[in-house]
This record gives C-alpha cells, sequence and structure tokens, in this order.
C-alpha cells in the first residue's frame, strides 16, 4: 500500500506536488478510536483516509514552532474492503483517496480534485 500511494503522489502533476511539500503520507490498518468518534464513524471501515493539520488557506504566513506536520492518513483494511466490493483497480483506488484527501489540505471542491486524479499518471 505505501508502494501504491508512492506511485499515486509521484503521478500527480509537479505543480500540485510542490504545493504539497511537507505533507508526511502515512499508511494504517485502521482509524484509531479517537478519529472514529470524532468522524462519527459507526464502523472502523467507513473511513477510507484522512487529513490531519492545518489547511493551505488556515496557514499563518510566518511558520508555527511545535506543531506536527499535516499528515494523510490511508487507512488499508477499509481501502482493500471497498476494492474488494468494487472494479476499480486499487492503485486508482489509492490514488482517488489519495488527491481528495490533499484537496482538504487545498480546500479543493470535488470538481478540481476530479480533474487532478484525472490528470495523474
Amino acid at each position: 500500500m505505501e508502494r501504491l500511494a508512492e506511485t499515486a503522489f509521484a503521478g500527480l502533476p509537479l505543480e500540485f506536488r510542490q504545493l504539497c511539500r511537507g505533507i508526511v503520507i502515512r499508511v494504517t490498518d485502521f482509524p484509531d478510536d479517537d478519529v472514529l468518534e470524532a468522524m462519527n464513524c459507526e464502523s472502523p471501515f467507513d473511513l477510507l483516509g484522512l487529513f490531519q493539520g492545518v489547511g493551505l488557506a488556515q496557514a499563518s504566513a510566518t511558520p508555527v514552532t511545535g506543531t506536527f506536520p499535516n499528515m494523510i492518513w490511508l487507512y488499508r483494511r477499509p481501502i482493500l474492503d471497498y476494492w474488494a466490493e468494487h472494479e476499480e483497480a486499487l492503485g486508482d483506488l489509492v490514488t482517488h483517496v489519495l488527491v481528495h484527501e490533499i484537496g482538504h489540505h487545498f480546500g479543493l471542491s470535488d470538481e478540481d480534485m476530479e480533474a487532478i486524479e484525472a490528470a495523474a499518471g
């Protein structure tokens, strides 16, 4: 899953990747209980990915010390469960989730995210 995420990120347009500097991408089996509760999930399979951090629109012009980096979480088991029930290629699904979560970092609309995903190699 980590390699799929790396490949997905590398396939995004250069301008997009440059704006993502400093974002850490992590893969874990499931979201933790605090995330599930905060997102009002009924099951750990309800969430495929998550952006945690301060979006570009909310970031200050001066770097703030003592904060965690912006992070994208990809949840392996929910992604695999979704993939098993649909006809989408696993790499395409990982790209979709990654772009969607990065989109939250940028404050992009769903249409913007779809255009970036379509441009991904």
